[in-house]
C-alpha cells in the first residue's frame, strides 16, 4: 500500500472507529494517531533522502565539469608553451594565467623544475642555506637534517657529521635504511631521518628531482630565491616585481643579480610543474596538477607526463587574494579557440 493511499483511507477509518463501542473508541483513536505520526515520519524521511540524493549527484556533477574544466586549463598551458614567440609564451617561474569559461573560471600555474632546487646535486651550503628557512626551532636539528639528505643520497656507509646511515635509522626504530642513491622523487624526503610532515609540506614546493642543474634563477619562485645563498629580501623582492611586470608587458624577463655558484643561467626549459584550478559559479573546485617533460620522440605528442594528481589536499588554492601578485594576463574562452 503506498502512503498516498493510506492518507485516503483516513475517513473511512474514522467512521469505523465512530460505530464501534465507547470502550473501544479511546484506543483505537490512539492507534490511528500513533500510525499517522508514523506515516509522517516516514514521508519526511523519503523527503529528505530524495532532496540529499539530488544534492550528491550535483555535486558530482558539478565537480566533475570542475574536473574537466581543469584538465582543459592543463592541455592550453601545453599549447602556451610551444609558443614560438618566447616573449607571448606562458612563463614558468610561478606566473598564473586565468581564463574564463562562461560562468567558471580556471587558473594555471607553471613552475620550471630548472628553477627549484635539486636535492640530488645540491651541496652541503645550498641544502644547509634551505634548511636556515625551514619551519624548525633548534638549529642542531637542522644540520641534523642536512647530513642526513647527504648520507642518504651518497653511495657509501660513512657518516657525516651529525648524519645519519643505517645504525642511526634502526635506533630510531626505523625498518629501513639510506638508499645510498640519488633521490628517485621529492616524496622520497619524508623517508629521511628528522624530516617530519610539517618540514615536508614546507620543503616540497622548493626542491626537485628533474633538474640536474644549479638553480635557474629566471625561472625560480620568490620562496626558492629567498632560500638561496646571498640572497637579500629587498634584492628579490625588487627583482620579482620587475619579472612581472616584464611578462605583463611582454618584454624578457631581466636576470637575477645574484653572482652564486648556486644560481644558474637561464637555458632550455624541459620540465614544468603545471597547476590547473578551475572554479565553478556556485563554488565548485577541482584542482589537477601535473609534472610534464617535452616529448623526445613528437609522435607520441610534444609532452610526455611524468606525474600527474589529482584532488590535491593542503595546497593553497590558486583563487586565494595571495595569488593575486602572481597572476598575469586573463584571457577569453574565444581567444583560444584557433
Amino acid at each position: 500500500m503506498e502512503v498516498s493511499d493510506t492518507y485516503t483511507d483516513i475517513p473511512s477509518q474514522i467512521q469505523i472507529i465512530r460505530q464501534l463501542p465507547a470502550t473501544q473508541k479511546g484506543l483505537a483513536l490512539v492507534l490511528v494517531l500513533w500510525i499517522l505520526s508514523l506515516l509522517t515520519i516516514m514521508a519526511g524521511s523519503f523527503a529528505l533522502s530524495m532532496r540529499r540524493e539530488a544534492s550528491i549527484i550535483t555535486g558530482m556533477g558539478n565537480n566533475a565539469q570542475a574536473k574537466s574544466i581543469a584538465e582543459s586549463g592543463l592541455a592550453i598551458a601545453e599549447m602556451m608553451l610551444l609558443n614560438p614567440d618566447l616573449n607571448k609564451r606562458w612563463r614558468t617561474d610561478g606566473s598564473i594565467y586565468e581564463m574564463d569559461y562562461a560562468s567558471s573560471k580556471v587558473r594555471v600555474r607553471l613552475l620550471s623544475e630548472s628553477g627549484k632546487i635539486d636535492i640530488n646535486i645540491a651541496d652541503q651550503a645550498l641544502l644547509q642555506s634551505l634548511m636556515a628557512h625551514a619551519p624548525v626551532d633548534d638549529d642542531a636539528q637542522k644540520n641534523k637534517i642536512v647530513s642526513a639528505i647527504l648520507d642518504w643520497r651518497d653511495a657509501d656507509d660513512l657518516v657525516h657529521i651529525d648524519g645519519s646511515e643505517k645504525k642511526e635509522y634502526q635506533q630510531a626504530g626505523l625498518t629501513y635504511e639510506p638508499r645510498n642513491k640519488p633521490f628517485q622523487s621529492i616524496e622520497e624526503l619524508q623517508m629521511v631521518l628528522g624530516i617530519d610532515e610539517n618540514i615536508f609540506l614546507w620543503i616540497e614546493e622548493l626542491v626537485t628531482v628533474y633538474s640536474g642543474q644549479p638553480v635557474n634563477t629566471q625561472h625560480a619562485s620568490k620562496k626558492v630565491l629567498q632560500v638561496l645563498p646571498g640572497a637579500q629580501p629587498e634584492v628579490v623582492d625588487s627583482f620579482i616585481t620587475a619579472r612581472r611586470e616584464s611578462a605583463i608587458n611582454g618584454l624578457p624577463a631581466p636576470v637575477f643579480p645574484l653572482s652564486s655558484a648556486q644560481s644558474g643561467a637561464a637555458g632550455q626549459n624541459d620540465v614544468v610543474s603545471v597547476q590547473s584550478e578551475a572554479l565553478l559559479e556556485d563554488e565548485s573546485k577541482a584542482m589537477i596538477s601535473a609534472v610534464i617533460k617535452k616529448s623526445e620522440n613528437p609522435q607520441s605528442g610534444p609532452f610526455q607526463i611524468l606525474k600527474w594528481q589529482s584532488g590535491i589536499t593542503g595546497t593553497i588554492s590558486l583563487f586565494t587574494d595571495e595569488m593575486l601578485d602572481l597572476l598575469i594576463m586573463q584571457y577569453a574562452e574565444p581567444q583560444f579557440d584557433n
